[in-house]
This record gives C-alpha cells, structure tokens and sequence, in this order.
C-alpha cells in the first residue's frame, strides 16, 4: 500500500480540489490519503472528509515535520508519500513510483511545473528535473519506502523551516539510492502572486545557501517571515 501524506494549516480550499483529483486517478494500486491538520486549524478541513480512504488527523503539535511524523506513524503504507496540499500530481502518480521502487531505488522526488504561463516560472520549473542545489524541495513530493524513512528516525522536528532539505541531506549522507522522476505535478504559484518573482527567487537562493552553511532553523525561519509574504 502508498500513504499519501497531506500536511495541511487552513488548506480547506486546495483540498477540496486535491482529495477529488487523487480519488479520480484510475490505478488499481492500493493507496491511502492521510491528512495531518495542524492543532489550530481553523477553516473547517474536517467536512470535506467522505471518503473511508481518506484518514484526517488533527496533530498535536503544530509545524509541517510534526505534522507528517505523526502522520507517518498512523499511516498503513510500505511507502509513504508526501504531497503539499497545493500541489496536484499527475495521472500516473501512482504507477511512476511503484515502478521507481522496483528498481533498486528507494527514495525519490517528482519534476514539476506551475499553474501559470509566467515564462520566468517556467525557467524556474526546468530545474527540478535535474539533481541540483536546490533539489529536496516540499513542491517535489517526496516518496520513500516507509523502512527508510524510520531508519533515518522521520523528519527533524526541530527544523521549523527547510525539514525537506535537512531530510534530503541525511537521504544523501545515508547513501540511500533516490530518483527524479520527469512527471510533472502541478504546483501553485501563489507564493509568486503574492510576492515579487525576483524576492521569492533571492529568498529562496538566501535560506538554501545559510542552510547550507549551518544557519540555525529559527534563524532561517525569522529571515523567511520577513523576505516573503504568506
């Protein structure tokens, strides 16, 4: 079985377009959707629950790496999945990453692209079906077989911000063999919308380059709160 793992904070609205869009996908690959709400979620996600494949968890504690640890450890997958709440995958989201843990690989990540004609997001987007610096993002979904993510003891809970990147490291570090796979999902370009193309792209290259140099997560978060608006 693949657990879908959705953290979500007041996602009502993008999960009522992503939970249909994953139901809809024809697979007869057995699959779990696992939403993990934060504490002080406050829009109402619970109603949009009608499905006896959909598990919606309220966490007790708050933060994206909380959030999918707990998940994590009540979902019943031999592969676990983790999907932003705003990002849609691709119609054979599933069958890409059966076929991808078959093959002596055991972690991975999906290309992506926005769900805006803006060329310079465009530009952005081709990177991610290449290995790089900026390769273990959130937006990639990443998928791993659920023995290697307990092995390397879940996310750091203690990184406030970048708990994708602090993982990917010790993925790297563990010489655990992963992929990219050129699928594109679908992922919003709110974060663009609401700021400048040019001070999400400097926020992004500032917080992965003081990550890279051991700058401490609540610093990292408080540089992110001021550089970008959510």
């Amino acid at each position: 079985m693949i657990s879908i793992i959705i953290p979500s904070h007041n996602e009502k609205k993008n999960l009522e377009k992503l939970l249909p869009h994953i139901e809809n996908l024809k697979t007869t690959i057995s699959y779990e959707i696992v939403v993990a709400t934060s504490p002080n979620t406050t829009d109402g996600t619970n109603s949009i629950v009608h499905s006896k494949k959909i598990l919606l968890l309220k966490c007790p504690k708050k933060g994206r790496a909380a959030q999918m640890n707990y998940a994590a450890k009540h979902a019943k997958g031999s592969i676990l999945v983790f999907l932003h709440a705003d990002v849609l995958p691709p119609k054979t989201f599933l069958s890409d990453i059966q076929q991808a843990l078959s093959k002596n690989i055991d972690a991975g990540f999906f290309s992506y692209k926005f769900d805006s004609t803006n060329f310079f997001l465009k530009i952005n987007a081709s990177f991610t079906s290449k290995d790089g610096i900026f390769t273990g993002g959130g937006d990639q979904c990443l998928f791993i077989k659920t023995k290697k993510f307990n092995a390397l003891k879940g996310f750091n809970e203690e990184q406030v911000l970048m708990e994708d990147f602090e993982f990917f490291k010790r993925i790297k570090k563990n010489k655990i063999p992963y992929t990219i796979i050129n699928n594109d999902l679908i992922v919003s370009a709110r974060k663009y919308e609401h700021n400048s193309y040019l001070r999400v792209n400097l926020s992004n290259l500032i917080l992965v380059v003081l990550f890279k140099f051991g700058c401490s997560p609540k610093k990292l978060k408080k540089i992110h709160s001021k550089l970008i608006k959510t």
